[in-house]
């Protein structure tokens, strides 16, 4: 499946690429962006620190995690993370890395970043990155908010204290022994998400008619997708499409992705947008929710918390 691909690029209008983003949220809830502006050198350096991190030894990782692995930080094993309804287990590993510049009231109430110290330039890189994300994801959200005849900054206090993560995934070769998929079929919590791998073989879209698709893409081309929050927030005018990760292609290698989940600010109270109801699309979702809450809810539905 070729989603479709926008281009970021200044010459190009801002109702132009809203209605590109726009649709493609519609019709698919996937999309593919180029001309993004983030550094290649800033993604090759983290992937190769996140080769880095999963290339320690297990005793070692293990010393990175928080709540036992259900930690929104740092590190997280083999066999904890589990989709909604799935039979076992995700065959994954995976680090966390959040917002580092919090501002008061939640300075004290968000969860701290974890450091490596023996890893060069570990938190510098790291932040860095988050940042050029969150600010793309600012970008992103300010063409969605076009389409959905808001104001093209209407997101941009709603979001910038978000409880965003960024996520580097280890998928280890596989072992015929080991049940399970690499990531079961499940929606997106939070508003859309970034992915950087999306060139490795994998990775699935399921249609409106029930059929999975794999999703094919450059190196040089960021996939992104609808989360659940902004389906909820758009009153399901805006789709958040089921995905999931396959065993296919060369399943003999580790696979490795990077997503960015962005998020609502942890008090923002999640109500649905008046712009998306009318006669013909009531109201989904009469109760409000502080994304917090919902965020809460999501994660303890699949170990996470």
């Amino acid at each position: 499946m070729n989603i479709p691909i926008t281009s970021l690029k200044k010459t190009n209008s801002n109702n132009d690429i809203a209605k590109e983003i726009g649709h493609a949220c519609e019709d698919f809830g996937f999309f593919a962006i180029k001309d993004h502006g983030i550094n290649t050198k800033l993604i090759n350096d983290t992937l190769k620190i996140s080769k880095k991190i999963f290339n320690l030894p297990l005793k070692n990782k293990i010393n990175y995690q928080q709540n036992n692995g259900a930690g929104q930080r740092g590190y997280t094993p083999f066999g904890i993370e589990k989709a909604v309804n799935a039979k076992s287990s995700d065959q994954k590993e995976f680090w966390h890395h959040g917002r580092s510049n919090w501002l008061n009231p939640y300075k004290e109430k968000m969860p701290q970043n974890e450091k490596i110290s023996n890893i060069k330039n570990f938190n510098q890189k790291l932040d860095k990155f988050f940042n050029d994300l969150d600010g793309l994801g600012k970008e992103i959200l300010s063409y969605i908010s076009l389409y959905l005849d808001l104001r093209p900054n209407w997101f941009d206090n709603k979001i910038n204290q978000g409880n965003s993560i960024l996520r580097l995934i280890h998928y280890p070769p596989i072992n015929k022994k080991i049940k399970g998929i690499r990531a079961a079929a499940h929606e997106d919590i939070n508003l859309i998400t970034l992915l950087f791998g999306a060139q490795q073989e994998g990775l699935e879209v399921l249609d409106r008619n029930n059929n999975w698709l794999p999703i094919n893409t450059d190196a040089n081309v960021i996939v992104c997708n609808v989360g659940d929050m902004l389906q909820r927030l758009s009153n399901n005018k805006l789709k958040s499409t089921t995905h999931r990760v396959v065993n296919s292609g060369n399943i003999n290698t580790s696979r490795y992705s990077m997503p960015f989940f962005i998020h609502l600010n942890p008090d923002f109270s999640i109500k649905t947008l008046k712009h998306c109801i009318d006669k013909e699309n009531p109201n989904l979702y009469p109760e409000e929710i502080l994304a917090n809450d919902y965020l809460e809810i999501r994660l303890k539905e699949i170990n996470l918390k």
